[in-house]
């Protein structure tokens, strides 16, 4: 199970696996035999709970969010599985999701990049329906149109469309769609998921659920969502003192003082700059 989130994370190939680690081959196989055991799909289900339940939530979500998003494919998929995207100017694969309120994956649909939202969200929202017992479902404006009324009376489910403030200007976080795009984003993170690598949509269906699961148990494990750690910035007072004492230093034997540089967040005196110019060859 290492092995697999290993590859998941760092997105190299299975026959690069570090020698820690079993031989690719033995665990390509387990790989493949769970996926067809529909043990990803069990671990998901059991995990997503227990993170509800660690929130004070019910442990079945009665609402869920659906979006898709449009990634490149390589060269390894092939062109019966992928498609353009004419909107996004992308030529590759589109996977739709449905999350919980809180962000947890419930289920992922891999197609074609030149599926439409529409048409893409039934075969999604049908397996949502055999997931969970999911009866109302947030959707951006791209799932609009006759779905609202197939979702209504096929699924018996209520598909809620969420749209943008009218005169909204540059970025603004929309109400209860937030929670799928940041899901996104923590998939994404996953090199593996960075683009579409897999021949088989189900593979890469499979590599996505490993990356909701690595995630969920990091969640877990913590208590509370993943938190961008804060950017560090120089000290003022730090930066004050060597930039006060490089003009103040007194010169020694009538040279002139030679300034402080900080190279690589190292103070060096009398440090000469370094040419970028390239030597002549």
């Amino acid at each position: 199970m290492d092995a697999v989130l290993y590859v998941v994370r760092t997105g190299c190939a299975w026959r690069y696996l570090p020698g820690d680690f079993p031989p690719w081959q033995t665990v390509y196989w387990y790989f493949k035999q769970w996926e067809e055991a529909k043990v990803t799909e069990a671990m998901l289900t059991t995990l997503r709970e227990r993170a509800r339940i660690q929130q004070g939530r019910n442990p079945q979500p009665s609402a869920g969010i659906i979006d898709s998003q449009s990634v490149k494919g390589a060269d390894t998929v092939g062109r019966s599985s992928r498609g353009y995207d004419a909107g996004k100017k992308i030529n590759g694969r589109k996977r739709f999701i449905v999350t919980d309120t809180l962000g947890l994956l419930i289920n992922v649909v891999v197609l074609a990049a030149s599926v439409q939202d529409r048409d893409g969200a039934k075969t999604t929202l049908l397996s949502m329906y055999l997931a969970a017992p999911i009866r109302f479902v947030f959707a951006d404006s791209g799932f609009t149109g006759k779905l609202v009324d197939w979702t209504t009376s096929t699924l018996r489910t209520t598909l809620h469309i969420v749209r943008k403030p009218e005169g909204q200007q540059g970025f603004a976080v929309i109400p209860r769609r937030w929670c799928v795009e940041r899901t996104l984003a923590w998939l994404t993170a996953h090199r593996r998921l960075a683009r579409d690598y897999e021949r088989d949509p189900a593979t890469s269906e499979a590599m996505i659920r490993w990356a909701a699961i690595n995630t969920m148990t990091s969640r877990i494990a913590r208590g509370q969502p993943a938190t961008r750690q804060q950017r560090w910035r120089w000290p003022d007072d730090k930066w004050t003192h060597f930039s006060t004492h490089s003009q103040t230093q007194a010169p020694g034997h009538g040279s002139q003082a030679s300034p402080l540089v900080v190279v690589a967040g190292h103070v060096r005196q009398g440090a000469a700059p370094v040419s970028r110019r390239r030597r002549s060859t």
